[in-house]
């Protein structure tokens, strides 16, 4: 369904963004995929579904790094017709306490590099009259938790960017909308899942429990390939008019 188009996908070398980067290759996109840590992996995982795939390691907290992971991605493959905007880490403590430099951190790199990338592809995709972004927002995107202001804060920044950027490409063939997932069980959340058994001296399955059981009424948690499948549907003709959308994939949490 995607032959011909060009995905890239921010922090798509582990989780969510992997995830969604091969879901989007199963469907014949090529993909540019962007983060630290393992490469090699994703890379080949990525080719066994016979997809192209190049990689740039650029910091999603510098925007020159990003202007040229754009221009690399347009010289690969002519241009950008999907942006998964994906990259996102997390710090937890009160405001009081939090250190001023993770909150630069997180806001940089949740909520600025979707500005930065987003503004580098949207030339092209207004000129081909076809595009999709889609911003990896969290069910903390529309509710909050204590404890993670800067979380927060950029999460909501980022569906407020995908609302003007669908009201900007209203009237083209580009959609923006936002994906809000509650618990993934991504290394980010493992480390929480890891620092609540080590709190309470219960077993890690037992802190899976307990973080579900606070939040998330299905008890479940999202998988990578089920937030791919809702990117790929995003893709489709079927969704040319869904624009501007927070659409939560949360187990029922903001149901509450």
């Amino acid at each position: 369904m995607l032959k011909g188009k060009t995905a890239l996908v921010t922090g798509s070398t582990s989780g969510i963004g992997l995830g969604i980067a091969q879901a989007l290759a199963a469907q014949g996109a090529n993909i540019v995929l962007n983060g630290f840590g393992d490469v090699a992996g994703p890379r080949a995982s990525i080719e066994a579904l016979g997809a192209k795939v190049i990689y740039h390691g650029a910091d999603m907290s510098v925007a020159s790094e990003i202007e040229a992971m754009m221009a690399f991605a347009a010289a690969e493959f002519g241009q950008v017709d999907i942006l998964v905007n994906n990259a996102g880490i997390q710090h937890v403590a009160k405001i009081e306490n939090f250190p001023i430099e993770r909150w630069d951190a997180i806001i940089a790199i949740n909520l600025s590099s979707a500005f930065h990338t987003t503004r580098a592809a949207l030339p092209a995709m207004k000129a081909a009259n076809w595009g999709r972004i889609i911003n990896l927002a969290s069910v903390h995107g529309l509710v909050g938790s204590a404890e993670k202001s800067a979380y927060v804060a950029a999460k909501h920044g980022l569906v407020g960017l995908t609302k003007v950027t669908a009201l900007e490409t209203a009237s083209s063939g580009v959609t923006c909308n936002a994906i809000c997932p509650g618990w993934v069980l991504t290394p980010l959340v493992q480390k929480q899942v890891d620092a609540k058994s080590a709190a309470l001296g219960v077993s890690n399955e037992e802190a899976k429990k307990l973080l579900l059981g606070e939040k998330e009424p299905s008890m479940q948690f999202t998988t990578p390939e089920e937030l791919g499948a809702l990117a790929v549907f995003f893709c489709t003709p079927a969704a040319n008019n869904i624009r501007g959308v927070a659409w939560n994939m949360d187990g029922g949490w903001v149901a509450q």
